[in-house]
Parts: C-alpha cells; structure tokens; sequence
C-alpha cells in the first residue's frame, strides 16, 4: 500500500511540472499563432498599400492625359463705334482708245501723264491703204454717175420714139431698166465712198472724253490694227478721268444695314499722312456677294487737284454708327474648321465648348467679333488643332494674357 501511493504521487508531480511535455508543447502554439497574425497583418497591410499605389498612379495618369491650356479674355473695343474699311480707288472713267483704221502711226501727241480735253487729238495715223480705196471707189463713183446720165438720155429718147410708134414696147421697158439699175449703183457707189471717208477720219484719233493718258503702248511707225480683238490688236492709250475718284469698298454683310446712300465717307492714304478726303456713298450692288459675304459699296470723292491716283490703297471711315458691344480676339485664339471660325470657351466644369463666332474688321493681329462669345467667356489662346467639343483640360496657371481664371475654376498645376 505505501508503494502504491508513492508511485502515485511521482505521476502527480510529472503531470503538473511546467517542463513537462503537456506544457512546453501550449508554449509554442501560441508562439506560432503570434507569428501568423503578425504575417497576416502585414499581408494585409502590403496589399492595402499596393492598391492605394495603384490607385494614385491611375489618377495621375489620368490627370497627366488632360491637357492644360492658357485662357484670355475678349478685349474691348474701346472709341467711337464707327466703320472703318479698307477701300480702292478707281477713276470715274477709264477707257482703252483702240484705232478704227489700219496704218501706221505718224505721230502721237499726248503722253503718259498727260492731261487732256474732250476733243483733243492723240495720234495721226498713216493709212495708203484707205486712201487709195477711197480715191477708188469716189472713181467709181464718177463712172456710175456718167452711166446714170447716159441711161437717161437713152430711156428719154426711146419715151419720145414710142409715141410715133418707132420702137417696140419692150425696147422702152429696157432702157427704163438700165436707167433704174444705173441709178442703184450710183447709190452704191455713194455708200462706200460715205464708208471710207468714215474711214479716212478714223486717222485721227481724239479723245472721247476729258481726263489723264495713263497709259500709251504705241509708237511712231507701229502698226496699227482696227478693232480691239484679234492677237494683233493692241490698244493705242488708256484714258481715265479722275475727278471725280470712285472708291469701292466691300463692306461685311453685318454692317450692310449701316450703309445707306448719301452718307458721308471719309478716306485717309498712308502716303498722305495729315490729310482727310471726303465723299459721299452714291450707290451700293443691293446684293451680297455669296463669296465673300460683303457688300460691294460706291463712294465718290472730289479730285479737283489730282493727288488721288487710280488703283491705291486707302481706308474709308463711314459715318454710321454701330450698335451693341464689340469685342476683339488675337488671331491666335481662332479655330478653323469646316463649320467656320470657333473659339474654344472653357465652362466652369473645365470642359471646351467649341462656339462659332461671326468676325467683323480685320484689326492686323486680331479681328473683330460680331456674335457668338460674351466678354467674361474663357477662350483657349493658341488652342490645338485636337480639341474637341466637351472635352476636359485643365487650365495653366500664368495664362498668356495674364487674365484671372473663369468664375469657379482653381488653375491646376502640371
């Protein structure tokens, strides 16, 4: 009994001690549970990471794929809303003078530059030819006549010989034929001598109105031709009468209704710096030109002292007024497309909106803009020929023109 309970008591004391088997194995459990947690954490905290880097570099990606761009505003245009365009001056008259014989030129008497009067003689020109038709046909013209007078002697003889019955009937009808068919080559002969002295004056050529030679492409000894057709054929001076001046201005179709005949216009020349040349509208086409939308206007101005000269340049101010405001826009910041000129107007949710807009006066590096943007609008300076209607983009910040950015957008930078 005493062994017994010896033995049983050692067991006791083997189960409980802490270094035994049962308790050394707990031990290292929770030792590997510890461990797997931390991994799990850092698992998950390595997974979590990759997914937000992932996430910022899509959003920057995407942001890096939106452009930015530069914005201006529309500048007003300040001053006395008046038209001004561009004109050319043109003579009153201007007229090529062809010669209406053929010859050669004797001589000529006015020049380049030369002022003339209605009447006046140019040039002489030698023409044998018609001379000798003429002396021809004035000599056809004497035998015709000779051979009228002798058909009446014959036909008045056989009148008298018929009422003693000494002749036939038929021998009276002939000689009154031979009369009547003389006399209509005495007509004949006399239109063609009136044909040739019409030519014979043709020899001098005058001038059929008053103005300046501008031009003078002839010489003593050239050959003349008749006509102004043909390869030959070369017109002997130009003439133009240059008071008053004509001054054709194409006016925009959006000014049209401005224009009215009888208003004032006043035209000014670069080369004539200080001096203001004053007319008025005489007449408009009454159409626009499909072409160019314009309407092609008239204005007469006085040139008493001949410093106007044909084909220059100069601009016509009307006095019509304009109404509404009017803004303009840098040539930079146009669009062309085959629906017309756009601007590109950045909306408050930083996406284009692609307006067409109608352009009035050229203003050198910027143009003058009727309708289709407001003066607070956004518009895209230099844009891209990519743009798009709604896309997105992001504004610059500094624009080009150094004006604030659109009511409620923050500039982003690149």
């Amino acid at each position: 009994m005493t062994e017994i309970s010896t033995d049983s008591q050692v067991a006791s004391h083997s189960t409980d001690s802490p270094n035994g088997p049962s308790g050394g194995g707990g031990k290292l459990l929770r030792w590997f549970a510890v461990l797997f947690l931390i991994f799990l954490i850092l698992g998950i905290y390595a997974v979590v990471q990759r997914r937000s880097e992932h996430r910022v570099l899509a959003e920057q990606t995407e942001q890096m794929t939106v452009p930015f761009v530069s914005v201006i505003r529309a500048t007003p245009i300040n001053g006395d809303p008046e038209i001004e365009l561009p004109g050319n001056l043109n003579a009153y008259i201007e007229s090529p003078i062809y010669a209406r014989t053929n010859g050669y030129l004797k001589k000529w008497y006015k020049d380049i530059g030369s002022r003339v009067k209605q009447g006046d003689l140019l040039a002489e020109i030698d023409t044998p030819e018609v001379d000798q038709q003429l002396a021809q046909s004035r000599a056809d013209l004497a035998t015709s006549q000779a051979n009228v007078s002798l058909s009446v002697i014959t036909a008045t003889r056989y009148q008298d010989l018929l009422k003693t019955d000494s002749v036939a009937k038929q021998d009276v009808d002939n000689a009154n034929g031979d009369l009547a068919a003389k006399k209509a080559m005495v007509q004949s002969a006399e239109a063609n001598v009136t044909r040739l002295e019409a030519m014979e004056s043709f020899k001098r050529v005058y001038a059929p109105f008053s103005g300046v030679i501008t031009q003078r492409n002839v010489d003593v000894g050239t050959l003349i031709n008749a006509g102004n057709g043909g390869i030959a054929t070369k017109e002997m001076f130009d003439l133009a009468q240059i008071d008053p001046m004509r001054v054709f201005v194409s006016v925009p179709q959006s000014y049209g209704p401005s224009i009215r005949e009888g208003i004032q216009a006043c035209l000014t020349l670069s080369e004539i710096p200080g001096r203001t040349f004053c007319g008025r509208v005489a007449r408009t086409a009454n159409a626009i030109d499909p072409s160019t939308r314009t309407l092609l206007t008239e204005v007469d101005v006085p040139n008493p002292s001949g410093v106007l000269l044909p084909g220059a340049y100069a601009e016509v101010k009307f006095d019509a007024k304009l109404s509404g405001k009017r803004i303009s826009l840098p040539i930079n910041a146009l669009l062309f497309r085959p629906e017309g000129t756009m601007a590109a107007v950045v909306g408050p949710d930083h996406r284009l909106n692609l307006k067409k807009i109608t352009i009035g006066r050229d203003l050198g590096t910027a143009v003058e803009v009727l309708q289709g943007i407001d003066p607070d609008d956004a518009i895209v300076i230099n844009p891209p020929d990519s743009l798009q209607q709604g896309e997105q983009v992001n504004i610059a910040t500094g624009n080009a023109s150094g004006s604030p950015n659109p009511p409620g957008t923050q500039a982003s930078k690149p």
